[in-house]
């Protein structure tokens, strides 16, 4: 019978399938039928693909590469104004990014971290380019354990007016192509979400080669962006001055590094902060790495800060934490006379801008409660120790503000641009727009903007200050500019990570006056003179005194401001 014919062919050609490339089918069916009519069509039909193939192809190529910076940088919000050019750090691959403590949420996706791992760093050509496509595999990071020596190698501190301060250093900006950039030329991508400089910089840029497309020296700005271009920019990098109080050590043992966190110093890089960070304090000055950042303290906040130094023991905590067993206390100094009874502040809280970082009692918000007790009364001021329950952006500051009882010295909720009640019952007489221009005037003119942790180029039009001493050059100016800094090209590439000696190719010592990185021609910041912060103005008064948990409990010393006997000045 034709049938009798049939089943012993089926038999003896099935095995063959089951054993391609001389890999079992078993493990491979268990991830659903149509992962294994891909890899079928993918083996069997491998120079017969079809247009749908190549396009699915395509797609999962750009998948893989068109994240957002927060995915690929170990410490960056996901705003395109700061990714580029302005205040972004490298890029570091989809790694799982702690939240910042300024409260930006980042964007980062697990789900998308197989598809940058399963190319093992191989990209397929694209038939339908015009030229091949040199663009770097995504690396796989995560903020603190991404960086090494070779990061921290990139300048030196020195210590001015209590101040601890960072020399100017050259930097490449990296990222990918974002799928709105897509067709659009770069002159439109700068002129659209990069307004930091002006377009005649980048046009100066370009001629100083500063400018990479895929590995490759930009030559015009017209060039269309296309999926999966990897962009290149490098820039010369300041950053603001912190405290000069060090960080010192609580605790270290197998499983953790605890230390004392002084205020103005961010956790981890983010926005214009890279070196003047705890995570490259520690690096750089106590040979201590990888460290994974349990939680977070805003920058303004001081005390005790957690890492581990192993992803083990961070999944270990991090699931203490989402299971409510870790303890926390806070102490700070609030303005007036805080009731002598146990106040408990369930007021739910918003997010009202996450580019600024500031958010409001609102009851559209999420739910919070902290615990508030007060310690002692001067006869202006009280120091309260609060207890959260629940771990809210800002939620301490924004209850202490709801009960009238802002923290002394908090720049952001003790501020006059809250209204005439500065936010007391929740009552702002404002909308929210009204809210951020007056708070970023204010700081602006107080040339305080990294309080907000925003830049000049980071303002929208109707936010900035038309008052405000600008670093913008003329086009003309700016060119010469160019030339100068094409003639540092050889100094830079040479040794760009060498700040004290930089040695002139032959020549060329003749043609430049700029024999030191710490200035460069086409930098604005080079070219103003900003006023040092007093180093008592960046000090806020909310300290965290205790982290307990299950087999550990961890104390900082109570500050001096919250001392029985500090004077107010």
């Amino acid at each position: 019978m034709p049938g009798d014919v049939l089943r012993p062919r089926r038999r003896t050609w099935r095995p063959r399938v089951m054993w391609l490339r001389g890999r079992p089918w078993l493990p491979v069916l268990v991830q659903g039928c149509f992962n294994v009519r891909r890899l079928i069509a993918a083996s069997t039909w491998g120079g017969c693909r079809g247009p749908m193939a190549e396009t699915s192809s395509t797609g999962a190529e750009a998948a893989a590469g068109l994240k957002t910076p927060a995915q690929q940088n170990g410490d960056v919000s996901g705003d395109a104004s700061g990714e580029l050019l302005s205040g972004s750090p490298e890029p570091v691959g989809p790694g799982v990014e702690p939240a910042r403590e300024d409260g930006k949420p980042t964007q980062a996706s697990e789900e998308q971290a197989p598809v940058a791992a399963s190319g093992s760093g191989k990209r397929k050509k694209r038939r339908d380019a015009t030229r091949e496509r040199v663009v770097p595999p995504p690396k796989k990071r995560r903020a603190g354990v991404s960086f090494g020596d070779e990061h921290f190698a990139e300048t030196s501190y020195y210590f001015e007016g209590g101040l601890r301060k960072v020399r100017p250093y050259y930097f490449d900006f990296r990222t990918y192509c974002k799928g709105r950039w897509v067709g659009h030329s770069l002159l439109h991508v700068f002129s659209t979400e990069f307004r930091a400089q002006p377009l005649a910089y980048y046009e100066a840029a370009v001629r100083a080669g500063r400018l990479h497309l895929n590995e490759e020296p930009v030559q015009d700005l017209n060039i269309v962006l296309k999926d999966n271009d990897f962009l290149r920019n490098r820039v010369h990098r300041h950053e603001p001055p912190v405290t000069a109080e060090p960080v010192r050590l609580l605790a270290e043992n197998e499983d953790v590094v605890v230390v004392d966190k002084p205020s103005s110093i961010p956790v981890h890089p983010c926005g214009r902060f890279r070196h003047n960070t705890v995570i490259f304090i520690l690096g750089k000055e106590h040979q201590l790495k990888e460290l994974h950042p349990l939680h977070r303290l805003d920058r303004l906040t001081s005390g005790v800060l957690m890492f581990a130094k192993t992803a083990a023991v961070s999944e270990r905590i991090h699931e203490q934490v989402r299971d409510r067993q870790l303890e926390k206390e806070y102490v700070c100094r609030v303005e007036g006379e805080f009731p002598t009874e146990e106040v408990t502040c369930k007021e739910p809280i918003l997010v009202v801008s996450y580019k600024v970082g500031v958010c409001r009692v609102d009851t559209r918000g999420k739910p919070c409660e902290t615990v508030f007790q007060r310690l002692s009364y001067n006869g202006h001021s009280s120091v309260v120790r609060c207890r959260p329950l629940t771990g809210r952006t800002h939620q301490i500051r924004v209850h202490l503000q709801f009960l009238g009882h802002p923290i002394l010295n908090d720049p952001i909720y003790n501020s006059v641009a809250w209204g005439p009640s500065r936010g007391r019952g929740g009552h702002i007489p404002k909308t929210d727009e009204e809210l951020l221009r007056d708070l970023v005037a204010e700081h602006q003119a107080k040339q305080s903007l990294d309080v907000l942790d925003l830049c000049e180029g980071d303002l929208s039009p109707g936010l900035i200050d038309s008052t405000a001493p600008s670093s913008e050059l003329g086009k003309d100016h700016l060119e010469e500019l160019a030339a100068s800094a094409q003639k540092m090209d050889g100094v830079v590439d040479a040794a760009p990570q060498d700040l004290d000696t930089v040695a002139l190719a032959p020549g060329k010592a003749a043609e430049t006056d700029f024999v030191n990185q710490e200035i460069d021609p086409l930098c604005a910041e080079c070219r103003l003179v900003r006023q040092d912060p007093l180093p008592q103005d960046l000090v806020m008064f909310l300290h965290a005194l205790r982290y307990k948990g299950p087999g550990f409990e961890y104390f900082s010393p109570m500050p001096a401001w919250a001392q029985d006997d500090w004077q107010e000045d």
